[in-house]
């Protein structure tokens, strides 16, 4: 029977098969190794050479170049790993990934004699014996890591049963005088590069695309110099992946994909010289011969190997193509750039990236109540552009973060769902301090417009007050920033004198409108002021009992009964709540009564 659209059905049943197997496989060993394994990566990128073993590991273990390069691609993106670290990853990555082909050679028939039990051992038998295990394994299966090991013999099964119903599939097309015709068409070196990288962007996978042109090497009717530039469009087209997984990402991003095309199409180049012209010049014996998987599979490796030997030496020269390709710009790094999509399924990594967004929106408000606070004293015009831009940011972040928590998968261990919560809590706790800050921004802009001004004993109170509240916000932001206990401890003390503070200025103020010395226009600005500075240093108390609460392994976070029972009992709170008391009250109780 010859090659129909049955046929074509087959081949694209197996093809899914194929892919299906090597990506269960894949994900079961990446869950087998463990979240660890982001980490090792994002750590061991210290040298070039580190670098380059640990993204030929990782791509072994996930059985996909592509997959490596897209997570190197969200580390750079993050800001968690620079691009020339990226360089030594992507290497690493391009050995890796022909593992897939080696492993699919093992089935090139021969050498096992008719014996029953040696043909049951050769891979296309075996793969059947292979998936029976993994699904008696996952049947009885009650924890996750050994459904990781059934889904890692599954996916190895699959695979080689996929590759099998390709090879039956296109089996007719050896009595097919076309079929012979077109790959000798395809011997045109820049045509030969142009269907394998064609092939291997529409599937987005290398080690698929290869596998594809080793089933069609079983007709024989492949040669060498057919294979030879399809496989080096192969890696070429692989890189589709990357660029798309770096689109609207950082230019560093962009940087990344752009260092992994360079390193095949320089790589693709070198070698279609050097190949041609040695067949031109000396000619090879092999070159019109019939390629078989394992011939494929070891140029695949030639390639990479020799590639990667190649560009070793000239890293810093991939970098600067991909700088020059990417080119820096005016344009501002999005903070939020560090909630990386691809970090979702490995929780440590994820939460991590988001704490340092939470730490950007307590700078973002620090910088706020700055800018807010300043013209009352110095007279000059506020910096609105920046003020403006630092309260969208602070919006826009407490969403986003919130959205990307909610969507980290796999939290199983009970620290990392309460840093979860207290990011939850601390996240809207700053975001609430920048609206404060907002509204003393937008009360000091009216008053200064309004040609108004304070008496110099309301002008030195409320400088006092800023003064314990700027405190008071530097050390939460130290505080969370780095997870300190010790630092976090030394909120509270400054917002109970923050409390004090409120009720002396109002009683001041008070004093004053009885004695004629202030009006009631200027008064309630006053009062407003006062009334937001001691809510922001409130959610400063909350954040700080957040980091406490999560450091010293409290269950729950609860700011009220934790801040009144169980600190402010301490001796440590009752020495620094003494310390502020004399830094601020003293300064209140030093200001004339008058104006």
């Amino acid at each position: 029977m010859g090659f129909n659209v049955l046929s074509l059905m087959q081949m694209v049943g197996g093809l899914a098969l194929f892919v299906y197997g090597m990506t269960t496989m894949g994900k079961g060993l990446e869950r087998a190794a463990g979240s660890k394994l982001e980490k090792t990566l994002e750590k061991m990128t210290g040298n070039v050479f580190k670098a380059l073993l640990m993204g030929m590991v990782v791509t072994m273990v996930i059985q996909s170049s592509s997959a490596t390069t897209v997570m190197v691609v969200g580390f750079v993106n993050a800001g968690i790993m620079t691009l020339r670290q990226s360089v030594g990853v992507i290497l690493g990555a391009n050995i890796g990934t022909t593992i897939t082909a080696q492993i699919l050679r093992l089935d090139s028939g021969g050498g096992l004699g008719d014996n029953l039990l040696l043909q049951i051992l050769k891979p296309k038998y075996l793969a059947y014996v292979i998936v029976l295990a993994g699904v008696i394994i996952m049947m009885m299966a009650k924890k996750r890591r050994t459904r990781d090991i059934a889904d890692i013999f599954s996916g190895f099964g699959i695979l080689f049963i996929g590759m099998s119903i390709m090879e039956s599939a296109v089996a007719p097309l050896a009595d097919l005088p076309q079929f012979s015709q077109l790959f000798a068409a395809i011997s045109n070196p820049v045509l030969g590069v142009l269907v394998g990288a064609g092939v291997t962007a529409i599937i987005q996978s290398s080690s698929a695309s290869v596998g594809i042109l080793q089933a069609l090497s079983t007709t024989g009717a492949i040669t060498y110099a057919a294979a030879v530039p399809i496989i080096l469009g192969q890696n070429i087209g692989t890189c589709i992946t990357a660029f798309l997984s770096s689109l609207g990402g950082s230019k560093n991003a962009r940087r990344t994909a752009m260092v992994h095309f360079y390193f095949n199409l320089i790589g693709s180049i070198v070698f279609l010289i050097g190949i041609y012209t040695l067949q031109y010049s000396v000619g090879f014996s092999f070159w019109e011969a019939a390629i078989d998987k394992g011939g494929i599979a070891n140029f695949h490796t030639l390639f990479n190997v020799g590639c990667t030997l190649l560009f070793l030496p000239f890293t810093k020269l991939l970098v600067r193509l991909a700088e020059w390709s990417v080119p820096s710009g005016e344009q501002q790094e999005d903070p939020l750039a560090k909630l990386e999509p691809r970090f979702l399924t490995t929780p440590a990594l994820a939460l991590e990236q988001a704490q340092r967004c939470i730490a950007d929106m307590g700078d973002a408000a620090k910088q706020n109540f700055q800018v807010a606070t300043e013209p009352l004293f110095s007279g000059s015009v506020p910096n609105e552009d920046a003020f403006r831009e630092h309260e969208s940011f602070l919006d826009r972040a407490e969403v986003e973060i919130a959205r990307y928590l909610t969507n980290i998968h796999n939290i199983r261990s009970v620290d990392q769902r309460r840093q979860t919560a207290e990011m939850m809590h601390s996240l809207s706790d700053f975001e609430k301090i920048g609206d404060y800050a907002q509204n003393i921004f937008e009360r000091v802009d009216e008053f200064r417009q309004a040609g108004l001004s304070f008496s110099p004993a309301a002008m030195q109170e409320l400088h006092t007050m800023c003064n314990a509240v700027g405190e008071a916000l530097d050390l939460t932001v130290e505080g969370y920033v780095t997870r300190s206990v010790s630092v976090a401890r030394t909120v509270e003390p400054v917002e109970e004198v923050v409390d004090t503070l409120k009720e002396r200025l109002k009683s001041r103020h008070i004093a004053r409108l009885g004695a004629g010395e202030c009006t009631m226009q200027i008064g309630i600005h006053f009062l407003d002021i006062v009334h937001d500075l001691e809510k922001i240093s409130d959610h400063c108390s909350n954040i700080a009992i957040y980091t406490i609460q999560l450091g010293e392994g409290a269950e729950e976070f609860d700011t009220h009964e934790y801040a009144k029972e169980e600190y402010k009992s301490t001796a440590q709170f009752a020495e620094k709540l003494r310390y502020y008391q004399q830094k601020y009250l003293t300064q209140i109780d030093a200001v004339p009564s008058k104006a």
